[in-house]
């Protein structure tokens, strides 16, 4: 179910951009990915994520975004967000790497990009 709403919220998300900025698709695909992410990770370690002094950065970042996405500033939203989920999720990177080398096609592309 995490994998699904995290699907659904990158495609709203998505298809709120390609509509210039539409601000209720965008909120609906925010709504969607940090519902997902919580099922996915668990309540516990979501809050563990955004409240750890680490990644203070990036929660601020990411929450300050989707201020500006209600407040009817979507662009600096996005943008915010963006960075917001580059420094929080920064660390599951080489994870990510190491998964998609295992599947067969893909892993042969991520080897010759990275």
């Amino acid at each position: 179910i995490g994998l699904g709403l995290i699907g659904f919220g990158i495609f709203f998300s998505f298809l709120g951009v390609i509509l210039f900025f539409d601000r209720g698709l965008l909120a609906l695909g925010n709504i969607f990915w940090l519902t997902g992410v919580a099922l996915l990770l668990g309540w516990r370690s979501t809050w563990n994520l955004f409240t750890n002094q680490a990644n203070y950065k990036g929660t601020v970042s990411f929450l300050l975004g989707l201020f500006f996405l209600f407040v009817r500033w979507p662009i600096v939203g996005i943008i915010l967000e963006i960075y917001g989920c580059v420094v929080l999720f920064g660390g599951f990177w080489p994870s990510v790497k190491m998964f998609l080398n295992q599947i067969p096609f893909v892993g042969w592309i991520v080897n010759y990009l990275f």
